[in-house]
């Protein structure tokens, strides 16, 4: 059949052992859902990982409980093919368990949760955890802030890569391996924003030594003007911005609003991201932003209108899709340049407020 329409014809061979990740998911994820993760991995391999694009990942849901801290994330991170991150406080609050040797188990969904509870265990869908690794961490995070560095307003960008220092020192202590994403992005200098950071365990302990009269605060109007000054800076510098989003909520419009802040508040000539991944199980039809789509994104000035073939949205878990696109990505890609976004906060946001003046 010819038609401008139709794509290669769907015949493939049988599977074999001994295939690589490249080859299962370029020549057998061929339709529906499996065929937008082969899009996803071919996008972010062949566009999204080239040198002059600015790479944002965005984390929602209970990743790093699962394991895709060590397994996924810090992968990606010491290959460069992420430059800075957006996440909820609670993937980076469950994150610290692994550097600081606490375990996390494999349970089952169907647990009984009274018999969890007076077992002193808590549940994560089919994960567990002893209540003391939570008390554990809280008094870690809460030694950590009452260090001299911590006594005053901090972006949250500053704060994870100064706790990411902590981590990777108690990381090597320990002898845990490369188990902790901030500990990789402290190495990296890769940027970690929490989107809402008030809404986590981490914002619980900081609120609490509040009470004590702590001078630590979170800089929520530097983490907003920051990360707009990395996107700018980015196409400022002639590169093109690509964002991974895993899951949705507050770290997706976070990181998109990074255009509407450009363009709409600020006045700033810009057009949107350039590429745009997503791995959802949200519908757009219930009018979430979790489920809303790129194109939708255009209509913000979130996205480029001309960036739209350069979009992809995954329905499916991330918990699937993320260790197959990191395979995928190893295979494919290999390694970049990192760009070591993090010792460039200040010239990013001093190219935002020039431009704003302007």
């Amino acid at each position: 059949m010819k038609h401008r329409l139709a794509g290669p014809a769907i015949a493939p061979a049988p599977l074999d052992k001994g295939l690589s990740t490249v080859q299962l998911v370029d020549n057998y994820f061929l339709a529906y859902n499996a065929a937008r993760l082969r899009e996803a991995c071919q996008l972010w391999a062949r566009r999204m990982a080239a040198p002059e694009v600015t790479v944002g990942l965005t984390l929602t849901g209970a990743l790093t409980p699962a394991g895709l801290g060590p397994s996924c994330l810090v992968p990606l991170v010491r290959r460069g093919l992420v430059d800075f991150i957006v996440s909820t406080g609670a993937n980076l609050y469950h994150d610290a368990h692994f550097a600081l040797g606490l375990s996390l188990h494999r349970s089952s969904p169907f647990a009984d949760d009274t018999a969890l509870r007076e077992k002193g265990l808590v549940r994560i869908y089919d994960i567990v955890m002893d209540y003391t690794v939570l008390l554990k961490t809280d008094s870690f995070f809460r030694e950590m802030m009452q260090a001299p560095e911590f006594q005053r307003p901090l972006g949250s960008a500053e704060f994870h890569y100064l706790a990411g220092k902590y981590l990777a020192e108690r990381q090597r202590i320990l002898g845990g391996g490369d188990a902790s994403l901030l500990a990789a992005c402290f190495d990296m200098e890769v940027p970690v924003y929490a989107a809402s950071p008030g809404d986590s365990s981490i914002g619980m302990n900081a609120a609490a030594l509040a009470l004590e009269g702590s001078a630590f605060a979170w800089d929520v109007n530097r983490d907003v003007n920051e990360t707009a000054g990395l996107v700018l800076m980015a196409k400022r510098g002639g590169g093109k911005t690509g964002v991974a989003i895993l899951g949705g909520g507050a770290p997706k419009n976070f990181m998109l609003q990074t255009e509407p802040h450009i363009q709409e508040v600020l006045g700033i000539d810009e057009k949107g991201h350039d590429y745009f991944l997503q791995i959802t199980d949200a519908r757009p039809d219930t009018g979430g932003l979790s489920g809303a789509t790129p194109s939708e994104a255009v209509s913000w000035g979130k996205v480029d209108p001309e960036g739209l073939p350069g979009t992809v949205v995954c329905y499916t878990d991330s918990t699937i899709a993320l260790p197959i696109i990191t395979s995928y990505l190893t295979e494919a890609v290999g390694s970049r340049e990192p760009k070591r976004l993090y010792a460039r906060r200040d010239e990013a946001l001093e190219l935002l407020r020039k431009e704003a003046k302007s």
